[in-house]
């Protein structure tokens, strides 16, 4: 298996690559950040669940992608912002709307990962990670 150095931006390229090839789900290896974006996801209504499977090191989150009653992708696009190469933070009054609230941002924050609208909410900034819409 190849060493990631971008895990995150791997974990939503498959999810972005599964949504436009129709696929149900995708698998993906395991960690607690991206259990917290999927987590995210399910709430906000972009895909239909998550499940943990396996044991220690061979752990892996499997993810259904959610589509609309006419078969398109609930998740049209999303953007990896904050880069292991270039990180980019935002404070709490710079929280980006994305497509005028019809999307949402992924900020890691010091109370853990939430929407964009939900640090706003909370008065915290912290590392803008992604815009899906």
């Amino acid at each position: 298996m190849a060493v990631l150095s971008d895990p995150i931006s791997d974990f939503l390229t498959r999810l972005k690559n599964a949504s436009s090839a129709g696929n149900e789900s995708f698998s993906a290896p395991y960690s607690k950040m991206k259990e917290a974006i999927a987590a995210i996801l399910v709430e906000e209504g972009y895909v239909w669940k998550f499940e943990v499977s396996g044991e220690g090191t061979q752990k892996t989150i499997v993810v259904t992608v959610k589509y609309s009653d006419t078969g398109k992708a609930v998740i049209t696009n999303l953007k990896r912002v904050s880069k292991p190469g270039l990180r980019q933070y935002v404070g709490a009054g710079e929280v980006p709307r994305v497509l005028n609230g019809l999307g949402i941002s992924i900020v890691s924050t010091s109370k853990g990962l939430m929407t964009g609208a939900a640090a706003k909410k909370a008065n915290i900034g912290g590392e803008h990670l992604a815009n899906i819409w």
